[in-house]
């Protein structure tokens, strides 16, 4: 997929990615007790819906940072317009190129762009970042059954091979060094009521005058939404808690 084509195509909506207030709320719930105020990196945050959340909840000094610059702005103005700004600094930094000084992060929080780099490669990069025994939070789509129907593993076989139940990728954790601490499922209204009918408005906007490779991306993402109303209770994203082990 055009990943600039895409970027364009969730330009201006609240979310990148499945998700909610709520469940970003309800794995802050889960998180053992940290320093007071914690240090905070938001690594993907788009346009900010999560990091207004987190640095609301945890009163932390918390970095957030993405590499396109319209998400940026973005979760700058929601951070400001939540009287946040003073907590919020945005960066533009790609996950993969952090340049922060080790042992910087008290938690690091990550919703719907771990599939970037893959669960093994984002807690392995990553870690250096924690403290001893910080937390890391992330959201990653996961497989919810082991049979899931032939159209449905055909088409992520296609745009995510590495996808794995919620057990493989917890033996991920572990074998990164990281202690399993809590995880959940985000509800379907994460897809269908968040995510999917903004973007399905923005689809609507935007068709009619699309580049070719917009409109290549635009008929990607209505097949990626199609497979999901007819097989997303065999897949979803998963929200992991982890701990860095000593």
């Amino acid at each position: 997929m055009n990943i600039e084509a895409l970027f364009k195509l969730h330009e201006g909506l609240p979310r990148g990615g499945p998700g909610s207030s709520q469940s970003t709320i309800e794995a802050i719930k889960r998180l053992p007790p940290f320093p007071a105020p914690p240090r905070i990196l938001d690594i993907g945050c788009g346009p900010g819906a999560q990091t207004v959340v987190l640095a609301r909840e945890l009163q932390g000094q918390t970095t957030a940072i993405d590499v396109y610059p319209p998400f940026l702005d973005a979760c700058r103005a929601a951070a400001e317009s939540a009287g946040l700004g003073h907590l919020v600094e945005v960066r533009d930094l790609s996950m993969d190129a952090l340049d922060f000084e080790p042992e910087s992060f008290d938690l690091i929080w990550s919703e719907g762009a771990v599939f970037i780099l893959g669960v093994e490669a984002a807690l392995r990069l990553w870690r250096p970042f924690l403290k001893p025994g910080a937390i890391i939070a992330f959201t990653e789509a996961s497989w919810l059954t082991d049979n899931p129907p032939a159209e449905a593993r055909k088409y992520w076989a296609q745009n995510y091979p590495i996808m794995a139940t919620a057990e493989a990728n917890e033996a991920t954790v572990q074998a990164q060094g990281y202690e399993p601490l809590s995880h959940f499922t985000l509800p379907p209204s994460d897809w269908t009521q968040e995510y999917y009918a903004p973007l399905k408005k923005r689809i609507a906007q935007m068709e009619t005058s699309a580049t070719p490779g917009l409109a290549a991306t635009i008929d990607e993402t209505l097949h990626e939404i199609d497979i999901y109303d007819r097989h997303g209770e065999h897949y979803g994203y998963v929200f992991y808690i982890l701990r860095k082990s000593a």
